[in-house]
């Protein structure tokens, strides 16, 4: 029974996941034209949060949207499985919970940031031993 708590739990997790990658690409890919950052960007962001929000509820602020932008620019997916669209096939990609992708949205060094990443996958590391980690080799 436990187990498949855990299992149900990583599953919902890594769609969740997968669906702030996907608003990332759409941010950057619709809303921006492809480019790095819109020219009006502040403002794109603050109406995208408010629309958002009002149509979904909590979750989609100024500061959660950027960090779902940023998502996708990190984060790249080979574009056969971006061009399905598919949850579940992106989700693949994402076996850590979102809270450790958004704590290495910061590490600036993408090298330290896969490392971290590998890290945190092949130990099981909750995010308090990433947080930890990071810490120790940064500080």
């Amino acid at each position: 029974m436990q187990q498949a708590r855990y299992t149900a739990a990583r599953s919902v997790n890594s769609i969740m996941t997968a669906t702030y990658w996907e608003i990332g690409r759409r941010i950057v890919e619709y809303e921006q034209g492809g480019a790095q950052r819109a020219g009006y960007g502040e403002y794109l962001m603050k109406r995208l949060a408010a629309d958002l929000t009002n149509q979904l509820g909590r979750g989609f602020s100024q500061r959660n949207l950027e960090q779902m932008r940023r998502f996708y620019q990190l984060w790249t997916i080979p574009q056969a499985a971006s061009a399905e669209l598919e949850s579940t096939a992106i989700a693949s990609h994402f076996s850590l919970p979102w809270s450790h992708y958004v704590k290495l949205i910061s590490v600036k060094n993408a090298e330290a940031r896969t490392f971290y990443e590998t890290e945190a996958l092949k130990n099981g590391w909750a995010l308090r031993q990433l947080v930890d980690s990071q810490c120790r080799n940064d500080g």
